[in-house]
């Protein structure tokens, strides 16, 4: 009876360990399946935005970590000590946390954080003469990504 049991308990254990640790198949999908637009290395996201705010792009990396898997919340690998904050569009997403680490390809809209000039940013566009209409970029700013759909790569 004690070597019933004790069986019993091994393939359970057996069973438990074998279910935490499925991977992630190359080519699973999360979101919209991005469409055929050639990936930009996520490295050279600041180069190919230049001094645009927003830019539509598909950007292939790897991922640093998931901090809210509902939502799709995630950091992405900018080079240089750069991370890009990405989150999806659909709030409806739960990535795994196993994406750590794995190469990805997204797509979606690359933001950058835009410096309100002369503190106008709550009047509107008031400003007169030159610096009427011009845009601050802050280079170091740090890029968002609001991703809408994802594959495993790598």
């Amino acid at each position: 009876m004690k070597k019933l049991l004790l069986l019993i308990f091994i393939f359970c254990g057996i069973n438990s360990f074998a279910q935490r640790h499925i991977p992630l198949p190359h080519g699973m999908v999360f979101g919209e399946k991005p469409k055929s637009i050639a990936p930009v290395p996520a490295t050279k996201i600041e180069a190919l935005m230049g001094k645009k705010i927003r830019q539509t792009t598909a950007l292939r990396g790897k991922i640093l970590r998931v901090t809210q898997p509902k939502g799709g919340w995630f950091e992405m690998d900018a080079g240089g000590g750069k991370v890009i904050a990405a989150h999806f569009k659909d709030y409806n997403i739960n990535l795994p946390v196993a994406l750590k680490g794995r190469g990805v390809i997204i797509q979606g809209v690359a933001q950058r954080l835009l410096t309100a000039d002369d503190m106008q940013h709550f009047a509107g566009d008031t400003v007169a003469g030159t610096k009427q209409h011009q845009q601050k970029v802050n280079p170091k700013a740090r890029i968002t990504f609001e991703v809408s759909g994802l594959v495993v790569d790598k």
